[in-house]
């Protein structure tokens, strides 16, 4: 039951990441093609050329989306800390084991819940001093350069993020030592996602 909405909240979670970075795609897609455009618009043969249709399509704002760095930069934080959960979950987390795969299951049981351990520590550290930003910018109350919206806001949308992976994280340690203690697998692997 426990494991079930872990699995359905690292998923979720997992999926809003997924749509955020889709949406930044297309957003990064179209600032670049406008800034092209306008680039081009801008040039002496497209003046020349169209006549009065160049100057006309400029007035409409054909350009860069303005704001476009900012918004990259909060919704690939988002994205990020959004994917930690189903990382964290399937295991899927870059792992070198030239030296370990040679050994018995069971050390490699006692190997992955002290990495996991100390992953799931790193993961609540991060997390916590996202918190103090998040304070930080909610008090001072600074903006961003050019859509002035609250720093904060950017700050606490990866913190949700961030709380949902401590979940995961911890959860996972637990099951990762209880999977040394009882020499079984617990938990599902990447191969399993």
């Amino acid at each position: 039951m426990i494991h079930r909405s872990i699995r359905s909240l690292a998923r979720a979670t997992a999926l809003l990441g997924g749509v955020v970075l889709i949406v930044l795609t297309a957003m990064t897609t179209l600032s670049i093609i406008g800034r092209s455009l306008n680039k081009a618009l801008h040039s002496n043969a497209a003046e020349g050329a169209s006549g009065g249709l160049s100057q006309w399509l400029l007035d409409l704002g054909i350009g860069e989306i303005n704001g476009n760095y900012e918004l990259l930069e909060a919704g690939v934080a988002f994205a990020i800390f959004s994917f930690l959960p189903v990382c964290q979950l399937y295991g899927a987390h870059a792992t070198v084991d030239i030296f370990t795969a040679r050994l018995p299951a069971r050390a490699n049981r006692v190997i992955a819940a002290f990495w996991e351990v100390v992953l799931s520590a790193v993961i609540v550290l991060i997390v916590w001093r996202l918190y103090g930003g998040l304070e930080r910018y909610y008090g001072n109350g600074e903006t961003t350069l050019f859509l002035q919206f609250p720093v904060w806001w950017s700050y606490a949308a990866s913190f949700a993020a961030g709380l949902i992976a401590c979940i995961v994280a911890v959860y996972c340690a637990v099951m990762r030592i209880a999977e040394a203690m009882r020499g079984r697998p617990l938990l599902p692997t990447e191969h399993e996602a």
